[in-house]
């Protein structure tokens, strides 16, 4: 039986609303719940549509994607959220994954990819495009040493050795699948760790992981 995962797209444009509505209709398993054209609108959205997935355009009139995934993000149980845009700017993308995104999409990315991005991130595994993912490990690589490696090295301190592992493991972009088969471990006990360290480490998801480990180095 197959999962319907419930989908709000939020972007200032009614065309590209309309078009991401009628294309992401042809996908079995996603049902478009709504749509708004302002991140201001987006929490009353969440409230009333209670979206598995949030589709988050970054430019938009009174308060940018950015901070409505902040925002989002802060509340108790809040839906995943892929950025989906034009601008992929290094300062967009550091921004939006420290936020809380579970993906980062530009909007000419073909429509079954953004299908296999809203089940992924529904799925709990964060989804980048190879050029945004490309573009981050770079930054990281040439990154100064600075605080931000040092607390990093702190927050992962706080982990058990299995904790540690399994974070890593996520640093590098593995699936739970791929996790478990590389340690020897049931794909259950992979969850449970992944939800262990989101507790002790305070973080969204997995990506927020993923950025820690890299600015550990």
């Amino acid at each position: 039986m197959t999962t319907t995962v419930r989908v709000l797209i939020v972007d200032d444009d009614a065309l590209v609303r309309a078009g991401l509505a009628m294309m992401l209709s042809e996908f079995e398993g996603i049902d478009v719940v709504g749509s708004v054209g302002d991140g201001i609108e987006v929490l009353p959205a969440v409230n009333q549509h209670r979206p598995d997935v949030v589709l988050m355009d970054i430019r938009m009139p009174q308060l940018d994607g950015l901070a409505a995934t902040e925002s989002l993000r802060a509340r108790r149980d809040p839906p995943e959220i892929i950025i989906l845009t034009t601008f992929d700017t290094d300062q967009h993308i550091r921004r939006a994954m420290r936020a809380g995104a579970s993906g980062f999409l530009l909007k000419h990315t073909p429509p079954p990819q953004i299908a296999e991005a809203i089940r992924q991130v529904a799925a709990g595994e964060p989804m980048l495009s190879p050029n945004v993912l490309r573009r981050m490990m770079a930054y990281v690589a040439d990154a100064d040493p600075d605080p931000r490696r040092d607390r990093a090295r702190q927050l992962l301190a706080r982990l058990s050795d299995g904790e540690r592992a399994v974070a890593q493991l996520v640093g590098e972009g593995r699936t739970n699948n791929e996790i478990s088969q590389q340690l020897l471990m049931s794909t259950a006990t992979v969850k449970a760790y992944v939800s262990r360290i989101l507790t002790k480490l305070d973080m969204n998801n997995r990506v927020q992981i993923a950025l820690l480990v890299h600015d550990a180095g």
